[in-house]
């Protein structure tokens, strides 16, 4: 019996020790997919833009007279509609010229389809019920990608009255039109059989960018090279193509590194901070003083018979409040995140009163971060 006893207080201690030291173990850190923390050379989005005509307004168009554009254009389409225009006097307002835009997504096929969006150019006030008409979308290079044409949807409510009272939700003076335009040209990238593609950090880091390279390379040798903080080249193995190559490393996950910052928002009053924010000794000291007048006014009556008249007196009461009790933070040097937060948390500031505090600690010199206000 006491050999059992001995054997399971023995094995209940190793437990312990195994318990306590998982507990002690580094944290394990965060890592991420290759495709996640870059982006691939070509593979992009273009922005199209165009110059259309909205029909069908009910009288929210352009008033021809202030928007020459939107009269000139309606002469033009119409008369390769084969109608004359040209001696009457346009007067419509169901009218408008606008802008369109779009996106076209990498590799987009002719005949598929993509969404754009609308938006006014001259004094219509909304393009409600509105129907684009054939509309071409060129490129940074002047050339023709597609052709937008549909019924404008703004998702926004405009009523009046015959007072002239209104309202308005939303921006009716823009829209989409979901699926409404058509691709009619490739940008011509072709991937399959490149030698070389570049890969783009999206957080620029020597460090990042260091351990992408490396663990391409762990995985097939000799494929890739960090060129400076943003730029990953990789090639692929002999006998195999950029796409089948670029699908095996997108997976492979990397730890991504980035310098300790604090971003501060001082309109929301929103703080972020990283891991790698570390404070020099330093001591804060943190507290308000609450100055408060009040005014309650009384009424003074006189004495009878004393031919004296009743009158307001104010009466002003001064208060001052000092708060007592928040201590001087002393951190050391070296500081952590956790111990930066605990401390001020333990101060009972708020987060706007942090903003102060950390910014003060940065012009001390006692922060170790760069601190980005928006």
């Amino acid at each position: 019996m006491r050999r059992s006893f001995f054997s399971s207080l023995s094995l209940g201690v190793a437990g312990l020790a195994l318990a306590a030291a998982a507990l002690t173990a580094s944290p394990v850190l965060a890592s991420s997919r290759i495709k996640d923390i870059v982006a691939f050379e070509g593979v992009r989005e273009n922005q199209l833009i165009g110059y259309g005509i909205v029909v069908g307004l009910n009288g929210s168009g352009d008033s021809l007279r202030n928007a020459p554009m939107t009269k000139q254009s309606l002469e033009a389409m119409l008369e390769r509609q084969g109608v004359n225009v040209r001696d009457g006097n346009l007067n419509t307002k169901n009218t408008a010229a606008v802008m369109v835009t779009a996106n076209l997504p990498p590799f987009s096929a002719p005949g598929s389809r993509l969404d754009v969006s609308v938006a006014t150019l001259g004094d219509a006030r909304s393009l409600l019920g509105g129907t684009l008409l054939v509309t071409s979308l060129q490129g940074a290079d002047g050339q023709t990608y597609a052709v937008a044409q549909g019924t404008v949807q703004t998702g926004s409510v405009s009523a009046g009255g015959a007072s002239g009272s209104s309202i308005t939700k939303g921006v009716p003076t823009a829209g989409r039109i979901a699926a409404g335009g058509i691709i009619e040209r490739e940008t011509g990238f072709q991937m399959v059989n490149m030698g070389e593609l570049r890969m783009t950090l999206r957080n620029p880091d020597f460090t990042t960018s260091r351990r992408i390279a490396d663990a391409i390379n762990a995985k097939f040798p000799r494929s890739a090279q960090a060129q400076n903080p943003t730029i990953v080249a990789v090639r692929p193995p002999p006998g195999q193509d950029m796409i089948s190559f670029v699908t095996a490393i997108e997976g492979i996950e990397v730890e991504p590194d980035s310098p300790a910052k604090v971003v501060i928002d001082e309109v929301a009053g929103v703080i972020v901070m990283g891991d790698d924010v570390r404070i020099s000794q330093v001591a804060i000291a943190q507290g308000n003083l609450t100055i408060s007048v009040q005014e309650s006014p009384a009424v003074s009556q006189p004495a009878p018979f004393s031919q004296g008249q009743t009158a307001v007196v104010p009466q002003s009461n001064v208060t001052v409040n000092e708060e007592t009790g928040k201590k001087l933070l002393t951190l050391g040097g070296g500081a952590s995140l956790k111990s930066l937060v605990g401390g001020l948390n333990a101060l009972g500031v708020t987060p706007r009163d942090m903003i102060s505090i950390l910014q003060a600690i940065k012009a001390s010199g006692a922060l170790q971060a760069d601190i980005e206000v928006m």
